[in-house]
């Protein structure tokens, strides 16, 4: 047994991390029943105070795909023709011609519509030129512009659509780039098709708002904070909110000389949560900038409380409260987002830029990004800007604040500056954002699809079936035919299934209909490994050797065959995975991670266990 103590501690490891990434999978399943056997103020004390925990098991857990949980896939496309006719200048009838000639092709073809542009240009033998750019540039100069542009609108679009996703609660979306035009957005567990079409669809509203003076910002918290100690509970009903409105008074009658914020730091977590329970989860900028922040598991405590009728009261009426579109830092593995207090009445839009450009700063190798308005915007943006030197002016789009850089000094002819990124990448998203209301290539659903949650509840019955069926059919073949031999690689059989459902949590993977397809064609192969096994040791046996011998030989001899096999199989997923889309990337995911459980449960667990038996002093294993 020495020499297989480290297989067998390796095998117990193994079955141990596979338990504890599933266990948030039954954790989170419990929740949910636990919730549907509660009714009105129980289920929400109960969310309440298991909120953390519920939230926890339901990001760890192992996530359905769509086609099993039932919910909303959409197809959008970005129209990269409306962006080629907006970019151009001096449009005529033979421009809008190739354009409408280029639209009709491109929707029977998946080529890039800047391709196809291009190849009409150069049937009619006519220059870019003419359209876009000087008469001195080059048609390859103005086709790169012209893709760039293209990638750039798509990147708006994937941006706009995720924040919106984002904002509209949707657990486990799936946003991602289709061809060169396309977009897919799954949303599971959602059903209104009228709210996903408008929310998808909306024109994006991006909006430049002045932040509140921090004084008053940090005051209105102290405030909140203050009715929330004195009322006790963190959250209360409709009456007896507007009871406590009426007591509150106003924001000046709530605040004390001495600063509550300022005296935090020598209270014990307890203490502060029953002191300050606004304090406790909403944490000012020590260095007095006006945004506070809030941990990623206390933004919808906090969204609740915000939207009382007591704490509305005492918000001043030209202040809302905004979240950062992102995470402000990580501390100990925690994400902190921040809550800012803007004007509710925006300067500008962003109907008034025409251009924002990421780069590089050569004074200072800083990352910055420059940004450019119409003559309107330039006007107003000097007189804003005159008149808030050293305020902070917030980028804002659907209600998500990007950046919220300080005004230096009064910015004349329509060009400013904006600093503060940490790298280029977040530049580049800064000038997507910004260039969500200029030059818009407008959004259109191709494909709209709903599955039920009856469809997704059938399709998870039918794939359980199919799972409980491979099993017996395989487990009662592998019993009558091999015996003790069929027992214990039957046992193998639950490990390797259960060992590929871990890695998928572990990994957040998502398990979908046609993974569960590669889910059983692993199992197949599993049991082919074993049978070649089997079939080896009992050729060893007949030939008249010992038991030890013959399984030692067995486990030799049938090693390359089922190493060949198998590798084969995992490049064949892995190109599957490479090149395929959706459900094909699901087959091949869950057919790789099974080809890999294959080979350490029939070749490490059984051949353990076959040595664990004869060192036992087992002296007959039948092999049928």
């Amino acid at each position: 047994m020495k020499k297989n103590r480290g297989k067998i501690l390796l095998i117990f490891a193994t079955f141990a991390l596979s338990i504890y990434s599933l266990y948030p999978t039954y954790l989170a399943n419990s929740f949910d029943n636990e919730i549907i056997g509660l009714k009105g103020s129980d289920s929400s004390k109960y969310i309440e105070e298991n909120e953390e925990s519920m939230r926890e098991a339901k990001n760890n857990r192992l996530k359905l795909g769509l086609d099993l949980q039932g919910g909303i896939r959409v197809v959008l496309e970005v129209e990269i023709s409306k962006l080629l006719e907006d970019l151009a200048k001096n449009k005529d009838d033979q421009f809008y011609k190739i354009l409408n000639s280029v639209k009709e092709e491109a929707q029977t073809s998946d080529a890039s519509i800047i391709d196809l542009f291009y190849q009409k240009f150069i049937q009619q033998n006519i220059r870019l030129a003419r359209y876009y750019g000087s008469l001195r540039d080059e048609d390859e100069v103005i086709i790169e512009r012209l893709k760039s542009e293209s990638e750039k609108a798509i990147d708006r679009a994937i941006e706009i659509v995720r924040n919106r996703v984002d904002q509209y609660g949707v657990s486990e979306p799936s946003i991602q780039k289709l061809g060169s035009r396309r977009i897919i957005v799954e949303l599971p567990g959602v059903s209104k098709e009228n709210e996903v079409r408008q929310l998808l669809q909306g024109t994006a509203l991006l909006e430049f708002k002045l932040m509140k003076d921090p004084e008053i910002i940090y005051k209105t918290i102290e405030a909140i904070d203050k009715l929330l100690a004195k009322n006790g509970n963190l959250s209360a009903d409709s009456s007896t909110q507007k009871s406590e409105a009426k007591q509150a008074g106003t924001l000046e009658s709530l605040i004390s000389n001495d600063s509550a914020a300022a005296n935090l730091v020598d209270k014990t977590p307890e203490q502060l949560q029953k002191e300050h329970p606004f304090l406790f989860l909403v944490r000012p900028n020590q260095e007095g900038s006006g945004e506070s922040y809030v941990s990623e598991k206390d933004k919808s405590k906090v969204d609740r409380i915000l939207s009382r009728a007591d704490i509305k009261s005492i918000i001043p009426s030209d202040m809302s409260f905004y979240w950062s579109s992102k995470q402000m830092f990580i501390n100990e593995g925690i994400k902190y987002f921040g809550l800012f207090g803007l004007k509710k009445n925006a300067e500008l839009t962003g109907a008034v830029i025409e251009d924002a450009q990421a780069t590089i700063d050569p004074n200072f190798n800083q990352p910055i990004v420059t940004m450019e308005m119409n003559s309107e915007g330039s006007r107003e943006w000097a007189r804003i800007t005159g008149a808030n030197i050293k305020k902070r002016m917030a980028i804002v789009l659907d209600n998500s604040v990007f950046s919220a850089p300080v005004i230096q000094g009064k910015i004349t002819g329509g060009r400013s500056q904006i600093e503060g990124m940490e790298n280029i990448d977040e530049a580049h998203l800064l000038e997507i954002i910004l260039k969500a209301g200029a030059l818009p290539a407008p959004v259109e659903i191709m494909e709209q699809r709903s599955v039920g949650p009856s469809l997704g509840e059938d399709s998870i019955a039918a794939g359980t079936n199919s799972i409980l069926i491979a099993f017996l059919v395989i487990i009662l073949f592998m019993i009558m035919y091999y015996s003790t031999g069929g027992v214990i690689s039957s046992i193998s059989l639950l490990i390797n299934t259960l060992f590929i459902f871990a890695v998928l949590a572990a990994f957040k993977g998502t398990l979908t209909l046609p993974g569960i397809a590669g889910i059983v064609l692993s199992i197949g192969m599993a049991v082919d490994a074993n049978v070649l096994i089997y079939e080896r040791i009992r050729e060893e046996l007949d030939s008249g050797k010992g038991l030890r011998i013959s399984v030692d030989t067995g486990y030799t001899k049938a090693f390359s065959a089922i190493f060949d096999a198998n590798l084969t199989t995992f490049f064949s997923g892995l190109i599957l995975y490479q090149f395929g889309t959706g459900p094909v990337q699901g087959f091949a995911l869950t057919l790789m991670m099974g080809v890999a459980a294959n080979l350490f449960t029939a070749i490490i667990i059984t051949k353990v266990t076959f040595q664990y038996l004869l060192d036992r002093g087992v002296s007959k294993i039948n092999f049928g």
